[in-house]
């Protein structure tokens, strides 16, 4: 299903490590480690930890380069932007020239890929944000796009604990007003790998409809996705341009 254009209607904190081994990768196998999988697979075989294994290229005695790039990823997913320098270098071992390097690749990514991306299916949403399933615990993600659906930037709202996140509007349409987005799509990941929204999945989409709607900004979508799939709400046709309390009921047995 492709989400159709329509023009804006005017108005009327726990920290978790990803899955992954935290000895040096020269105790791997040499076919195992980062770089070579890097080399062998693409880009797309690698966990995030080990994408900035890549990028970090050593450690320091007494932290290896594996452990090294997991403190950084949980530094990482803590911001909503992109870190200055000053700040990356608070972390032990990571010293100007592999702060300096870490910020030009987020950077230039940002640049290149992520912002200004066009949404015209539930799959493209699932390519940029499919890395932060492997999290332990949930994260609830929003998507601010333009009038054209292209990706203004994709942010973490909230981590919640083991198998649930709390959500409120207000947390979610923060950003999105700065940006004057024109559309939102939200997302947040299955740990368990089940798919099937909850009865919370539907009642946090209710009400984040009903408040894009009287802020103006169209509301897309709601996946919720694990490691090799999704769920779109949009695409089961959950999401309704009208989606008021007499809409929702009965939708848990759709």
């Amino acid at each position: 299903m492709e989400y159709d254009h329509e023009k804006p209607r005017l108005a009327s904190g726990v920290r978790d490590a990803p899955r992954g081994r935290c000895s040096g990768p020269l105790s791997l196998p040499r076919e195992e480690r980062p770089r070579e999988r890097l080399i062998r697979a693409g880009p797309e075989s690698l966990s995030d930890q080990d994408l900035l294994s890549v990028v970090l290229v050593s450690g320091i005695r007494g932290k290896n380069v594996t452990l090294l790039a997991l403190e950084l990823l949980s530094k990482l997913d803590s911001e909503k932007t992109i870190p200055p320098v000053k700040e990356l270098c608070l972390l032990a071992g990571m010293g100007e020239s592999k702060a300096c390097a870490v910020v030009a690749m987020l950077e230039f990514g940002r640049r290149k890929w992520a912002a200004g991306q066009r949404i015209r299916h539930p799959s493209d949403i699932f390519n940029l944000i499919r890395h932060h399933a492997d999290r332990r615990q949930e994260r609830f993600l929003c998507l601010s796009l333009n009038g054209a659906h292209e990706v203004q930037a994709i942010r973490i709202v909230t981590i919640g604990l083991v198998n649930r996140t709390i959500v409120h509007p207000r947390e979610v349409f923060a950003d999105p007003i700065i940006d004057r987005a024109s559309a939102i799509i939200v997302a947040h990941n299955h740990p368990s790998g089940n798919l099937q929204p909850s009865e919370e999945d539907y009642e946090i989409t209710r009400r984040l409809k009903k408040a894009a709607d009287i802020l103006g900004i169209n509301f897309l979508d709601h996946l919720i996705f694990s490691e090799t799939s999704y769920f779109s709400f949009n695409k089961e046709g959950l999401i309704k341009k009208t989606m008021g309390e007499k809409d929702m009921e009965g939708i848990d047995n759709v």
